[in-house]
């Protein structure tokens, strides 16, 4: 597939038209139900999601239902996310996605789940090293409510527990990167982390969670991404930004984008689509469509970086 995709790139370069933009989703989902246990999504009743109901997402999604959803956009190749798995079997989920990927081509890489503060943590991710497509692995760390939360937080399972941070040291030696999600207001202790631990690279993932859009929530965001976009390890993905409630759109979502892209540069960012999580609030056709016009008037070098050149750089696919 590679000389075709290389020639999509030129030709796009050539024209700058989006009908010939490649793109690598850099964040999404895939899982089979019927087969597997993903308790968010199976058990009742449904946990408290921060897009609302979510009942829509609660069945299966695998490649041919992504690609139904695609419409004309060029993608072609993807990165799993884990899927929050059953939490007994870690490595279970990836070694089904790479049967998934050996059937069907897609994924071309996955995150995998991993439990840093666990006593399992090293043979989960020695599993990992074993599995060709394997490129990263989440913990969602523990977090607090803003209005909870203090400049000294370092509860068991945070970015600053001993425990938890012992298990992102293994990470050194495994070669895996690390995928961040938690809310801005946790910026500084994944910085501490990101210079503790500079051989890693940290994807930050869904925009850095940007749900306040007050000014006063936007401005502690903001400053939350300049903090850790000064730490050179750290990387940014443009996903994720559904706000319960109200339906996606440009007109609300461009003054994120633009200011993420300030901040961390189209060097360091890339788009993703956060499927099928962000079908409650968009399609796909609607999302990478929306994401194109965001970026309508920045040069072809720089949009395809930020579609494709990148995430498929930092997974190497």
């Amino acid at each position: 597939m590679q000389a075709p995709i290389d020639a999509l790139r030129e030709r796009f370069l050539a024209t700058g038209d989006d009908a010939d933009l490649p793109i690598v989703d850099a964040h999404h989902h895939f899982w089979d139900l019927r087969q597997n246990y993903h308790p968010w999504l199976c058990d009742r009743p449904r946990i408290a999601f921060r897009y609302g109901d979510y009942e829509s997402i609660c069945r299966d999604f695998l490649p041919e239902d992504y690609f139904a959803q695609a419409g004309a956009h060029r993608v072609v190749k993807t990165v799993m996310m884990e899927g929050e798995w059953d939490p007994r079997d870690p490595p279970g989920e990836a070694r089904w996605a790479s049967a998934l990927s050996e059937r069907s081509g897609f994924p071309n890489a996955i995150v995998g789940q991993v439990w840093l503060d666990r006593d399992d943590v090293k043979g989960v991710l020695d599993a990992f090293k074993s599995m060709a497509l394997v490129r990263s692995v989440r913990h969602k760390p523990k977090t607090m409510p803003r209005s909870e939360h203090t400049a000294s937080f370092a509860a068991p399972g945070s970015m600053r527990c001993e425990r938890w941070r012992s298990g992102y040291a293994l990470l050194e030696q495994s070669g895996l990167m690390f995928e961040l999600q938690a809310p801005w207001w946790h910026f500084g202790e994944a910085a501490e982390l990101a210079r503790d631990f500079p051989d890693v690279a940290m994807i930050v993932n869904h925009t850095g969670l940007p749900a306040d859009r007050s000014d006063e929530g936007l401005a502690g965001w903001r400053a939350g991404l300049e903090t850790l976009a000064a730490c050179p390890n750290v990387w940014l993905k443009i996903s994720g930004l559904g706000e319960a409630g109200v339906r996606w759109s440009v007109e609300r979502n461009v003054p994120v984008v633009r200011d993420a892209l300030a901040i961390f540069g189209w060097e360091r960012s890339m788009f993703a689509s956060n499927f099928p999580v962000d079908s409650v609030v968009v399609t796909l056709d609607e999302l990478f469509g929306g994401f194109k016009a965001m970026v309508a008037d920045r040069p072809a070098r720089e949009r395809l970086a930020l579609f494709h050149d990148n995430a498929s750089a930092l997974y190497r696919i």
